[in-house]
């Protein structure tokens, strides 16, 4: 078995304290982001803390949103969608 293949095997047998200590660090940046003084500020939104981490999620749920959206307007169809056009269904 390759190194490679070990370290995921592990990484998948601890994946909840993985998910847990990603989801730490990542808290962890949100709140050093929002005591430190910012190094520059363009805009006014620049100095706002953890600005940019909730600018991002929120960008990733209306992502997500678009793309369901579009699978329900143009993916999806209704269970008798070929049985309307006089195709045989396996019912």
């Amino acid at each position: 078995m390759s190194l490679t293949a070990k370290i995921l095997e592990s990484l998948v047998a601890k994946r909840r304290l993985f998910g847990i200590a990603a989801l730490l660090f990542m808290a962890g940046l949100i709140i050093v982001d929002w005591l430190k003084e910012p190094a520059y500020s363009r805009f006014f939104w620049d100095g706002i803390g953890g600005f940019a981490a909730i600018y991002g999620f929120l960008a990733c749920l209306v992502i997500l949103g678009v793309a369901k959206a579009l699978g329900y307007w143009l993916v999806y169809r209704k269970r008798d969608y070929y049985a309307r056009y006089g195709e045989a269904t396996d019912d």
